[in-house]
C-alpha cells in the first residue's frame, strides 16, 4: 500500500496539470513544477532515506516517511496558490524512499524462499499505482474538485499506522554516522541533471541552460565520487557500485525507466488526439487512462510470477525476458496503432515486461550487496530508473513535438517515439546480458550473509 500510494501520487497529477493551471490562475510552465518539484525531491530523498533505514530501522523510518507524505498531501489539497501546491509536492517527494525501505524490510523479515516473490509483488505495485493514477486522474478532473487529487494521499495515514504496528524491528547493525556531505553533494548533482532533462523541452536541448546544468551535474557527480573515496564512513561504499552485478543492473534500470515512462506519456497522448489529427481516438482523459488499465493488470499478475520465475531460471534471464517484452510492445505500436486493441496488446506486453524487469532488478541488487547496504543500494537503483524515466519522458516529448502540422504532432512523430522506446528496450536487453551469470535460483556471493528472519510472536 505504501508503494501504491507513492506511485499514485507520481502519475495522478500528470493528466491534471492543465486543469490545475486553470483553477489556480497559473502559467503552464509554473504548473509543470507540480511534477518537476516532486521528481527532484523524490530523487534527492531516495538515497538519504534508504541510508537512514539501514542505520535506524527500516520500519521506523518508513512510518515517518508516510507521515511526512500525508502532511505534504494536506498542504497540496488546501493550497490557495500554485506555489503552495509545489511546496506540498516537494514534501510528498520524501516518499521516494518507500521502495528501498520496503525492499529491505522484505529481505530482513521474510523466509528466504519467499523473498523473491515478495520483492516481485512490491515491484509490481510501482507500475500498478502508476497505471491506476492515470484513469483515476481523469475521473477526478471530470467529476470532482481538484483537491481530491491530493486528499487521496491521506491513504498514507493508515499505511503509517500499519507499518508501525506490523513491521518487525530491523536486525541490529553497527551504527555509523550519516555522510551528510556526500548526501548533499549527490543531491546537488541529481537536481542539476534532472532539472536540465525535465525542462529541456521548454528551454531547448541545445540551450545554454540545459547544457550548462547537465555539465554541472556531471562535474558535481565527479566531485561526489572523490568525496566518497576519502570518507571513512561514506554514504555508499563505491566498491558496491563497482560490483558488476550492481553496475549492469543500474544501467538496465536507467533504460527500463526510459521505456516505462515513455509508455505513461505516449499512450494517453496518442489516444486523446482529436479527429483533426487524422490519428488517435479522440478519447477523454478518463478513457485514455482506462486504455492503460491492461498495463496495470498485467503488472499485478506478472509481479509475483516474476519472483517465482527468477528463482527457477535466474533473475538475469528474467530481466532479459522483461526487457524483450517491453521492446516488443513498442515494436508492435510503432508498426500498428490504428485501433485501441493494438494498445491493449502492447500495454499487456509492456506491463508484463516492466514488472519482470523491476522485480528482477530489485532481487539482483538485494542478492548482490551486504545486508547493511540494501537500502542505499536499492535507492541508487531507484534513482537510476527515475533519471531514465526523466530522459524517456523528455525524449518522447522532443520527438513527438519536433514534427507538427497546424499545432498538432504528426502520426510520424508518434511512430518515431514508439520506435525510440523500442530501442530503449533493446538496449536494456544488452545491459541485462552484461550481468554476470550465477547459478539459477542460487544465492549470490553475499546472499549467504543474510541474517535469519527475526522470530515473530
Amino acid at each position: 500500500m505504501a508503494g501504491i500510494t507513492f506511485a499514485l501520487s507520481q502519475t495522478l497529477v500528470v493528466p491534471a496539470l492543465p486543469a490545475l493551471a486553470r483553477d489556480l490562475d497559473a502559467s503552464t510552465a509554473s504548473a509543470s513544477w507540480v511534477l518537476t518539484g516532486f521528481l527532484l525531491s523524490a530523487s534527492v530523498a531516495t538515497p538519504i532515506v534508504g541510508k537512514l533505514g539501514d542505520l535506524y530501522g527500516k520500519g521506523r523510518v518508513l512510518t515517518v516517511v508516510m507521515l511526512v507524505f500525508a502532511a505534504g498531501s494536506v498542504t497540496c489539497a488546501l493550497a490557495p496558490t500554485i506555489g503552495v501546491v509545489i511546496a506540498g509536492r516537494v514534501i510528498q517527494g520524501v516518499a521516494g524512499g518507500v521502495f528501498p525501505l520496503a525492499f529491505g524490510i522484505i529481505r530482513d523479515t521474510f523466509p528466504r524462499d519467499r523473498v523473491a516473490a515478495g520483492i516481485g509483488l512490491l515491484s509490481a505495485s510501482f507500475g500498478v499505482g502508476g497505471g491506476i493514477g492515470l484513469p483515476l486522474a481523469g475521473v477526478v478532473v471530470d467529476n470532482f474538485d481538484l483537491a481530491w487529487l491530493f486528499w487521496i494521499g491521506l491513504l498514507a495515514l493508515p499505511v503509517a499506522a500499519a507499518v508501525h504496528r506490523l513491521v518487525p524491528p530491523s536486525p541490529p547493525v553497527r551504527r555509523t554516522k550519516v555522510d551528510w556531505l556526500g548526501a548533499v553533494v549527490l543531491s546537488a548533482a541529481l537536481v542539476a541533471v534532472l532539472l536540465a532533462v525535465t525542462k529541456a523541452a521548454d528551454w531547448g536541448w541545445t540551450s545554454a541552460r540545459t547544457l550548462g546544468l547537465l555539465a554541472a551535474g556531471i562535474a558535481v557527480l565527479g566531485i561526489w565520487l572523490v568525496i566518497e573515496r576519502r570518507q571513512e564512513q561514506p554514504l555508499i561504499e563505491l566498491g558496491v557500485l563497482r560490483d558488476r552485478v550492481v553496475a549492469a543492473t543500474n544501467l538496465a534500470a536507467f533504460l527500463v525507466g526510459f521505456t516505462m515512462f515513455s509508455s505513461f506519456l505516449l499512450i494517453p497522448q496518442f489516444a486523446q488526439a482529436p479527429d483533426a489529427a487524422s490519428y488517435g481516438f479522440g478519447m477523454s482523459v478518463t478513457q485514455s487512462g482506462l486504455l492503460m488499465a491492461p498495463t496495470a493488470g498485467a503488472q499485478l499478475i506478472a509481479g509475483p510470477a516474476a519472483g517465482r520465475l527468477g528463482t527457477a531460471i535466474g533473475f538475469r534471464l528474467t530481466l532479459v525476458l522483461g526487457a524483450v517484452l517491453a521492446a516488443l510492445a513498442f515494436v508492435i505500436l510503432a508498426a500498428a496503432h490504428g485501433d485501441p486493441w493494438d494498445f491493449v496488446i502492447g500495454g499487456i506486453l509492456v506491463g508484463a515486461g516492466i514488472s519482470f524487469a523491476l522485480a528482477s532488478m530489485a532481487n539482483l541488487i538485494v542478492d548482490a550487496v551486504p545486508q547493511s547496504d540494501v537500502g542505499i543500494a536499492t535507492g541508487i537503483n531507484t534513482i537510476m530508473r527515475t533519471v531514465g524515466g526523466a530522459f524517456g519522458a523528455a525524449g518522447a516529448t522532443a520527438i513527438v513535438t519536433a514534427d507538427t502540422v497546424a499545432g498538432l504532432p504528426t502520426e510520424h512523430g508518434y511512430t518515431a517515439a514508439f520506435a525510440a522506446s523500442a530501442a530503449g528496450g533493446v538496449l536494456a536487453v544488452a545491459a541485462a546480458l552484461l550481468i554476470p551469470t550465477r547459478r539459477a535460483g542460487g544465492p549470490g556471493p553475499r546472499q549467504a550473509a543474510v541474517a535469519p528472519a527475526p522470530a515473530r510472536g
